[in-house]
């Protein structure tokens, strides 16, 4: 049995784009509002943006707001605050349920087999990772593989950005923790194993850098609803630092902020996280 470790952290999250052409209007979809599961709590949590934000679910269960600006405007600023509590079991084996709560339509882990354009599996991508996986799929197997996919596609920031697919990065042997685990999913996907992308937050004070995340989540038992979280960045069974956001089938359909803009050329753009552990 793993034991449980408890940690409440308070988040800030401030997205500010920058704009030398006005952005005429603007229509934007946020999964920036965690959600409580088997793996947190949300006790609280606030998003603020320039236009009247509505709520739902996707059928991924992610908490999606949307909303729609009215130019002209310079600056877009959205910003997301609130404590969340991170319950984590310790230890290689460590697994969790995460099914739909009552009423609650969502698809099948199955659904998570599709390749995409950003995690489509090349013949020597599914051949570096079939030697991980042909005894199955537990976590030891697992975490072996996410070693050899970090060796392989090395972090290093600025060689990649987010319309890098796995097999881009897979060949370039370099990218961020966006790549590492869009390689994870496609090479788990290819090989049978459902898998889907997580992004995140991850506690470091030393390494402020990497406040913003992501990983990959790969279904251990489709039928009973249960996955195993891995982080390639850092080799290990997601823990007491990782705060999830979204999940999704690649970076595209877990993204934090995704836009739509009429004008707005010349942008730049600012992100600014702050993660602290509550009392």
């Amino acid at each position: 049995m793993c034991a449980i470790r408890i940690v409440k952290y308070r988040i800030h999250h401030k997205t500010v784009y920058r704009y030398t052409e006005a952005v005429r209007r603007s229509v934007h979809e946020l999964r920036l509002a965690p959600r409580s599961g088997p793996l947190q709590s949300v006790e609280t949590w606030q998003l603020s943006a320039p236009g009247n934000l509505s709520e739902a679910r996707d059928g991924f269960g992610n908490i999606v707001h949307n909303f729609t600006m009215a130019g002209p405007a310079h600056t877009i600023a959205i910003t997301a605050t609130g404590e969340v509590e991170v319950k984590a079991g310790e230890g290689d084996h460590c697994g969790f349920v995460d099914t739909p709560e009552a009423g609650e339509s969502r698809v099948s882990p199955l659904y998570f087999m599709a390749a995409t354009p950003l995690t489509q599996a090349p013949a020597d991508m599914r051949a570096f990772a079939a030697p991980y996986l042909a005894a199955g799929h537990d976590a030891p197997a697992l975490l072996a593989l996410a070693g050899g996919i970090a060796d392989r596609v090395r972090y290093e920031a600025n060689t990649t950005d987010v319309g890098t697919s796995a097999a881009e990065a897979f060949r370039k042997g370099s990218g961020v923790c966006q790549d590492q685990a869009q390689v994870m999913v496609a090479a788990c996907r290819a090989l049978g194993v459902p898998a889907r992308y997580v992004s995140g937050y991850f506690y470091d004070p030393a390494a402020t850098a990497l406040a913003s995340h992501a990983w990959a989540d790969i279904c251990l038992d489709a039928d009973q609803g249960l996955w195993c979280s891995i982080d390639v960045t850092h080799r290990c069974v997601t823990d007491a630092r990782h705060v999830r956001l979204a999940v999704g089938r690649d970076y595209a359909s877990a993204a934090p902020i995704r836009g739509i803009l009429e004008g707005g050329a010349g942008e730049t753009l600012e992100v600014d996280i702050a993660i602290t552990p509550a009392a």
